[in-house]
């Protein structure tokens, strides 16, 4: 492809979408480059402060915990209060808890400290994916997501890179930085985003007091797509947990497991985008269950390596998987989803990541030590296959309005009737 072909590619991706959504892009590509926390919370406790792995292990969980419960209150402070104090209100106090847990001394401290920097930075998820959902055009809402989750990943491997020169000189100096960081996604979104909500006639007060957290629990349908993002979740979580364990008990180092996942962001920010133009229009329903059994046969194919190269490869493989599977997926969720009830599903489908994230490492750890690392990647492809079969069945069963991409969500009965 020529140069020219290139840029005309790249201008075609980008254009037609509002400058509210590139402000929330910005907020968002700031946010992940100001990332610390996540990446050397278990190194800042065992080798700067000397805490056990144990301890260790439990701060990141009570961080997980944190997570799960803020998808569903961020879901309900998203639908009621709106989109823009939500992401005001979280971005202001993960600023603010996470330039405390530098300070913080005492265990029960952190701990504690760790959980509401969990809760704070989770909850602005659902605000930012609903926001996202108001703004953009439904024909353009695959390209919108992909580009943001190009700007989640590409923000990560260069706050991961810096990060690991910040701790070299101060863990506390990165703690600053990510709070600052994120205190200027507040600041962005205080002076550029306006409120993105519905307007609220009576009308719409009486659909919004319909859509409680027992509307999105009853709505069979799009708790089925919850929990087969739930077991997506499990496969890809892999990546972080199963895989430098599995490298190290096979006699490979660390820096054996960095060159192998590092396949994986660099292919994310390289493919993202050219790959969204592939998929923008096709089949949902068709990309998900694919994208689903390559996630699964991608780890599953890791059972067979036996070199860094071969690691690398299967990377590759289930690399491509998630560039087609999260915004394709992340759409779904916004079909399904009333208008004045985003904010409570969004939560609830951020809930099923955070839920895996604290499942994953159990899984792996249980199946790695009791069967090995074999038995572990066979789960991944048996897990990929039936999240596969079930968006199959799943989507069979929806309106033509809510599979193809572009077609406004009719309103469902049961939202109707809540």
């Amino acid at each position: 492809m020529s140069v020219a072909a290139l840029r005309r590619a790249a201008r075609e991706t980008v254009s037609g979408l509002p400058r509210e959504f590139w402000w929330l892009w910005t907020s968002t590509l700031v946010n992940r480059l100001g990332g610390f926390v996540a990446t050397f919370m278990a190194l800042y406790l065992t080798l700067d402060r000397g805490y056990s792995a144990s301890y260790a292990g439990l701060v990141v969980a009570l961080h997980g915990l944190g997570g799960v419960i803020s998808s569903l209150a961020g879901g309900v402070m998203t639908d009621r209060l709106g989109r823009r104090p939500t992401l005001l209100i979280s971005q202001t106090a993960t600023a603010v808890s996470v330039a405390a847990l530098g300070f913080v001394h005492h265990p029960a401290a952190i701990a504690g400290v760790a959980f509401l920097v969990g809760m704070a930075s989770n909850a602005s998820r659902p605000a930012v994916q609903a926001m996202m959902a108001d703004i953009v055009r439904p024909e353009d809402r695959v390209r919108a997501f992909s580009l943001n989750y190009w700007a989640i990943n590409l923000g990560f491997a260069v706050s991961s890179m810096a990060a690991g020169f910040i701790a070299e000189y101060s863990y506390r100096a990165g703690f600053l930085v990510e709070g600052a960081m994120t205190l200027a996604c507040a600041i962005v979104v205080f002076l550029k985003l306006p409120e993105s909500r519905p307007e609220r006639t009576e009308a719409v007060k009486a659909q919004e007091s319909a859509v409680g957290l027992g509307t999105v629990l009853r709505d069979g349908r799009f708790m089925g797509v919850v929990g087969l993002s739930f077991l997506i979740a499990l496969v890809f979580q892999q990546g972080a947990i199963g895989l430098p364990v599995a490298m190290g008990d096979a006699g490979f180092t660390p820096a054996d497991y960095g060159m192998a996942i590092a396949v994986n962001g660099v292919l994310i920010v390289v493919l993202q985008i050219p790959v969204t133009r592939f998929i923008e229009h096709r089949d949902p329903r068709r990309l998900l269950v694919i994208s689903s059994v390559l996630a699964g046969y991608g780890f599953g194919l890791t059972a067979f390596a036996g070199s860094v190269g071969l690691f690398a490869l299967t990377v590759c493989v289930w690399t491509l998987a998630e560039i087609v599977n999260a915004p394709t997926q992340t759409s779904l969720v916004v079909r399904l989803s009333p208008t004045h009830g985003r904010g409570r599903y969004q939560g609830m489908y951020t809930m099923s990541w955070a839920v895996a994230s604290l499942v994953a490492p159990l899984m792996s750890g249980v199946v790695i030590d009791r069967y090995g690392a074999e038995w572990l990647w066979g789960l991944c492809a048996v897990i990929g296959t039936v999240a596969g079969l079930g968006y199959g069945v799943l989507m069979r069963r929806l309106p033509v309005q809510e599979t193809v991409a572009g077609a406004p969500a009719p309103a469902r009965p049961e939202t109707a009737a809540a």
